[in-house]
């Protein structure tokens, strides 16, 4: 099937069919396919009762969390996450994203000497939704055009630290005037706040704001917390 963008309406409103479960993922994780108005397009469904209980995370968010990363990717300005929608489908409620047509040997490792610049708002934006799994894997290189996105945010947006990512190449870095304008939009975005409280807890939308208003203190992202595990397993 011809890659098609469609519209978050569709995506939302398309006749969703299952074409078949993808592999390797802890989570249910499946390849389907939005038809909207007539024109078809290939998306990854993540239904909520696919997902795999976790003790640290609210059984049955982590479909709401991926849409979160959208709406954060969006409000930054930076278009990191493909779109995403929360919509009923063939197994139940879930997040609908776009497929990103990529090559699989491509990943942030062989990515990074050429897109410095995309990564280190990666970077902020993984600090920003506390993102606990951020494998060099979780980075495609988009086939049509060669834009780099992230996808698998369903761990994101713990009110607790939770930062695991492979993307340290930058920790320390002092944080521009472009990167630190667009965080000061999400520390003081009311509608954004709004967005995301259909989608998290109050706690976790309060968290988000403070580490927002971190980064501005700051002015530099992060460096890894001694003594905590701050890379994912595998790193791919």
């Amino acid at each position: 099937m011809p890659a098609v963008e469609l519209s978050r309406e569709h995506l939302a409103e398309g006749e969703l069919e299952v074409l078949g479960r993808m592999p390797w993922s802890s989570n249910g994780t499946f390849l389907a396919c939005v038809d909207g108005d007539g024109v078809q397009a290939v998306v990854v469904y993540k239904p909520r009762r696919g997902e795999r209980p976790l003790w640290d995370f609210p059984q049955g968010s982590l479909c709401a969390r991926e849409v979160a990363a959208y709406v954060l990717s969006e409000a930054l300005g930076w278009s990191i996450v493909p779109e995403t929608v929360l919509r009923d489908g063939p197994l139940g409620i879930g997040s609908v994203q776009r497929f990103i047509e990529h090559d699989p040997e491509e990943h942030y490792f062989t990515l990074l000497e050429t897109h410095e610049d995309v990564f280190r708002k990666f970077a902020v934006f993984d600090v920003l939704a506390n993102n606990a799994d951020r494998k060099a894997g979780h980075c495609l290189r988009a086939q049509s055009d060669g834009h780099v996105w992230g996808i698998d945010h369903g761990l994101t947006f713990h009110p607790h630290d939770k930062l695991r990512t492979v993307i340290w190449d930058f920790a320390g870095d002092d944080l521009d005037a472009e990167l630190l304008d667009a965080v000061e939009r999400v520390a003081t975005d009311d509608c954004l706040r709004e967005q995301l409280a259909a989608l998290l807890s109050p706690m976790e939308v309060d968290a988000l704001t403070d580490r927002a208003r971190q980064l501005l203190r700051t002015k530099r992202l992060p460096e890894p917390e001694p003594g905590y595990h701050s890379v994912p397993w595998p790193l791919v």
